[in-house]
């Protein structure tokens, strides 16, 4: 796919902002790569880009999904590739944006094909515990309990699937990638782990300030994956005043830059987008302007 570039890295890095002044500047459009954003009907909670950013350049798998529906790497990448495809056509270079690193890799490199759902396993598995199903886990493939979060228990659940139906560990099909896209073409953009954790407070204490405890009052079936957004579940505990709104958002900011950590030691790990350290950089034209370089390194669309 050289007709795309990506801008990669960690939530409130503002690649977002980045993307869409490039993509002003060389008429290109925006395709979203985060497993939140994705969905329609909380705006304020997923950090979505606002009006302003919309409105400078399309956007692609922004508020794109039903809160209902689950979402996978899989559909992701099906959906990604229909988008950039449709971008291609019209003369145009796709700029991928975004934080959610197995979203982007299954895009980049392909996914290990998989067994589909077996719904009565699938039952069977979800009648155990979370701590009955941890266990399991540890027993079959103990390097994918390690990887995998055995909190989340669709994940721990889906895991087991693939090993009761394969007979080989879930760990050991997720590493098989397609290889290395040679042919990806990105930067992975940072900051300073101090500067980043205050600009991810200041979100947070922005989303209350305009209203996002309001935005998840209104949300009423929601599906396994969209539940799983960050800050979900502490904004039910607060309506339904379990916790006040300070722990609220006290919990939601610690939350939020853990996540930020794991997004980091994830894209350090891959080769194939250029660390772009925003802290070392003059402003925020400074920023687009190295990144128009590259941009302009890559071949035109009918080459």
């Amino acid at each position: 796919m050289r007709n795309v570039f990506y801008v990669v890295g960690p939530t409130a890095s503002g690649k977002s902002e980045l993307a869409v002044e490039v993509a002003a500047r060389c008429d290109a459009e925006v395709v979203g790569a985060d497993a939140f954003q994705i969905y329609r009907g909380l705006p304020l909670l997923t950090a979505q880009p606002n009006e302003s950013l919309l409105c400078k350049v399309p956007h692609h798998l922004v508020a794109a999904v039903p809160l209902t529906e689950a979402m996978s790497a899989e559909k992701f990448r099906e959906l990604a590739l229909r988008a950039i495809e449709e971008i291609n056509r019209r003369g145009k270079l796709a700029i991928v944006v975004g934080g959610s690193g197995l979203y982007l890799k299954a895009l980049t490199h392909g996914l290990a094909p998989l067994p589909a759902v077996d719904p009565e396993l699938r039952a069977k598995l979800n009648a155990l515990t979370l701590d009955q199903l941890s266990s399991r886990l540890l027993a079959v493939d103990p390097l994918g309990a390690e990887k995998v979060d055995r909190k989340n228990k669709r994940r721990v659940v889906r895991a087991l699937e693939i090993f009761a139906q394969t007979k080989r560990p879930a760990s050991e099909q997720r590493a098989q990638w397609a290889g290395e896209n040679r042919e990806t073409h990105g930067v992975f953009v940072l900051r300073d782990r101090a500067e980043l954790y205050a600009r991810i407070d200041r979100r947070i204490e922005q989303m209350f300030r305009e209203g996002v405890t309001d935005e998840v009052s209104q949300v009423n079936e929601i599906s396994a994956t969209a539940v799983k957004t960050i800050g979900f579940d502490q904004i039910r505990k607060l309506l339904e005043r379990k916790i006040n709104r300070q722990e609220c958002i006290a919990a939601i900011q610690q939350m939020t830059r853990r996540y930020a950590k794991r997004q980091l030691t994830w894209f350090r790990q891959q080769p194939n987008f250029e660390p772009l350290n925003l802290s070392l950089l003059k402003d925020h034209s400074a920023a687009v302007d190295r990144i128009l370089r590259k941009v302009s390194l890559l071949r035109p669309l009918n080459d």
